[in-house]
């Protein structure tokens, strides 16, 4: 049985700082900044609620190539379950050289490449776009029968606007 430590925890306290509380990760410790006006007692409930945070995040970055196959797997009993075979990729990883686009898939070798980038977004941005390259398997282009597909997909216009909301804040030039 593995046994979690808690990390070493630095609090900064600022004048500057009203009601706002942020946390980051400074090599093996935490530091939290809160405002100097808060008790010993709010200082003691957000330390642990930015550390569940900070862990919460983490596992999120955690996800691994394996877990995104699985996803993958599962997409397609839902969305693509009549193209078997055709809809399966040989591989779908995290990637960190994609910083034109959320994914890319090689239909050639059956490859699919997500980048790292959405890796702390919500899991149903990445069904989304886990899906959208699944179906470039099926349909290499983005004509209206890839769109179809793609269009299965329950949130599909929601996550389009996150991604585009994302890439707009971000100055993000992306490609489709």
């Amino acid at each position: 049985m593995a046994v979690t430590r808690k990390p070493v925890v630095e609090v900064r306290r600022s004048q500057r700082r009203r009601r706002t509380v942020s946390a980051y990760r400074d090599g093996e410790r935490v530091v939290v900044l809160i405002p100097d006006q808060f008790s010993r007692a709010e200082e003691s409930e957000w330390v642990d609620r930015m550390l569940a945070r900070l862990a919460a995040r983490e596992g999120r970055l955690a996800r691994s190539d394996a877990e995104l196959l699985a996803r993958a797997a599962r997409l397609i009993n839902l969305y693509l379950a009549e193209h078997g075979a055709e809809a399966a990729p040989a591989s779908v990883r995290w990637v960190t050289n994609q910083n034109g686009r959320w994914g890319s898939c090689t239909p050639a070798d059956r490859t699919i490449r997500i980048s790292h980038r959405i890796q702390d977004m919500p899991d149903w941005v990445i069904d989304y776009v886990l899906l959208h390259e699944l179906a470039h398997l099926i349909v290499p282009s983005h004509n209206a029968r890839f769109w179809q597909l793609v269009g299965r997909y329950p949130k599909t216009e929601r996550a389009r606007g996150y991604l585009e909301g994302v890439a707009a804040a971000s100055g993000i030039p992306l490609t489709d």
